[in-house]
């Protein structure tokens, strides 16, 4: 409404509040005191937590993300229940890469109305919180009453030892690349799926592995480095795939041979290249292609590093080495 509009709210007898305006300011604090439920420390000014002992140089590793257009799939499915869960991973498999052990989350989420699939969203959050062993601390959810779609943001930090910080610099050749799988498309490569599932008319619920979480590596990355000091550099596979992400935990002057023989695509990604007629080397730029976090380590750890890794329930394999050159 102009600010020149004639209505005269006085004289019509109508009384303004937010809740017309669209927003619903007891909905909203009833969804907080809900989720305090969960996450006790939430709804303060600022969010507070104790840096761990036992750290003689400790730094802070933080990082922030989205989960882009995936968003798409869920307004079209109408499920929300697994894009919290992908929104922390996000953020976490990216601040790991660092050798840091994730300490607090914070969300951002701004929806149309506060309602269950908002409340689905924070189920899924809190989860991912859990199984990547930190703290949510706090975040906004704002009511926008006319925007169309949700979207979301979050803002992870973790905690390093200085001398712990795993930033690529030991990496030699002939190490090796130990790629760990992903559970599906993770949250990379959605704008090629929307399109496609679009131009194809296919119906999104049909398909309910584009919805699989990303999976959070950090209980694996974190056995990892304690059990010894051979993780020289890591790389969380996303937007770019491993064409792009692996050369960012290289010293200058290494590349990465890669055997793309080494593991077996998982259908999905086979299904989207016929169906979309993608030539390869585009899926190798957009999707991770079944691998989302790899790891370089010395020859002689390879195999232990694998063993470490199945033990965890995640397959693996090794996919590349290490030589001089750009």
């Amino acid at each position: 409404m102009a600010w020149d509009d004639p209505l005269d709210f006085k004289k019509e007898g109508i009384v303004l509040d937010y809740k017309t305006a669209g927003v619903d300011i007891e909905a909203g604090n009833a969804f907080v005191e809900k989720l305090r439920e969960k996450a006790p420390g939430i709804g303060g000014f600022g969010g507070m937590i104790k840096i761990p002992s036992g750290y003689d140089e400790p730094i802070l590793v933080s990082g922030a993300d989205g989960v882009g257009t995936k968003l798409n799939i869920c307004t079209a499915a109408n499920d929300f229940t697994t894009i919290g869960q992908d929104l922390v991973a996000m953020c976490v498999n990216d601040v790991i890469t660092c050798g840091a052990t994730p300490l607090y989350f914070l969300d951002y989420l701004s929806t149309k109305k506060v309602d269950d699939n908002v409340a689905d969203i924070m189920i899924g959050i809190l989860k991912g919180c859990e199984i990547a062993g930190m703290d949510l601390l706090g975040g906004e959810t704002a009511e926008h009453p006319r925007q169309l779609h949700y979207d979301m943001a979050g803002f992870c930090t973790g905690i390093v030892e200085k001398k712990k910080v795993v930033d690529g610099s030991a990496i030699k050749p002939s190490d090796k690349v130990i790629a760990l799988a992903s559970s599906g498309l993770h949250s990379n490569g959605y704008s090629l799926v929307n399109y496609l599932l679009v131009r194809l008319k296919l119906k999104y619920a049909e398909h309910p592995e584009l919805l699989t979480p990303t999976t959070i590596y950090a209980p694996v990355v974190k056995r990892l480095l304690d059990e010894g000091d051979w993780i020289y550099g890591m790389a969380h596979i996303t937007g770019g795939g491993l064409v792009e992400n692996l050369p960012r935990c290289l010293p200058e002057g290494l590349r990465i041979d890669i055997d793309w023989n080494s593991w077996t695509v998982p259908e999905i990604f086979k299904e989207i290249q016929r169906q979309g007629n993608v030539d390869e080397e585009e899926m190798r730029r957009v999707f991770n292609l079944g691998v989302g976090y790899c790891v370089v380590v010395p020859s002689n750890r390879a195999e232990l590093t694998m063993d470490i890794i199945r033990d965890e329930g995640i397959d693996c394999w090794e996919i590349g080495e290490v030589y001089e050159g750009n």
